[in-house]
Parts: structure tokens; C-alpha cells; sequence
């Protein structure tokens, strides 16, 4: 029986990008072959919103990040508490913007 070695992956990452950008809305949309998500700062008091950043990928990769993700929010839970989920403490889907 084969044992399979870990490739590791050595990552780097420049000032800038690890600075972040910060995001408070995405917008999803699909094709056949990818999914674009636009991440974006909107600030209620200014009804234009910006584009701060685009990331293009496959479902696939899609389909990973969402489990990636569902396994981080059960680990930030259950160390700091349930998040609320605005449009169900709210009786409905629509983001609430408040001053």
C-alpha cells in the first residue's frame, strides 16, 4: 500500500494584499464553466457602490470554499457565539442599512 506524500505549497503575499480590502457585499453570478463573485463597500449614506474586488473561479472551487467556509463559521461559533442572520431576525430577505 502506496502512502501519499503532502505536496506543500509555499504561499506569498505582498504588503498590499495583505493589507485587505474590506467588503460588507457580494454579488454572485455563474456561467456553465465559472462563477464571478464581486465583492463590494457599500456605504448606506452614498447610493454608489464600488467594485473593490473580483474573483473568477471554477464551480468546483466554489463548492470547496462554501465547506471551508460552513467548517469556519461552525469554529467561530462555537467559540464566540451564534452570528445572526439578519433576514431571519428580520422577518425577510432585505439587507437593512442603519446610520
Amino acid at each position: 500500500m502506496e502512502e501519499k506524500k503532502e505536496a506543500k505549497i509555499e504561499i506569498e503575499i505582498d504588503e498590499q494584499t495583505s493589507n485587505g480590502i474590506y467588503s460588507n457585499l457580494a454579488l454572485i453570478t455563474h456561467s456553465e464553466s465559472e462563477f464571478i463573485i464581486d465583492f463590494i463597500f457599500f456605504q448606506p449614506q452614498n447610493r454608489k457602490a464600488k467594485v473593490r474586488s473580483r474573483i473568477i473561479t471554477s464551480p468546483e472551487h466554489v463548492k470547496k470554499m462554501i465547506a471551508a467556509l460552513q467548517d469556519n463559521i461552525a469554529k467561530y461559533e462555537a467559540k464566540f457565539g451564534q452570528v445572526k442572520n439578519p433576514s431571519k431576525d428580520l422577518g425577510s430577505t432585505k439587507t437593512e442599512y442603519y446610520n
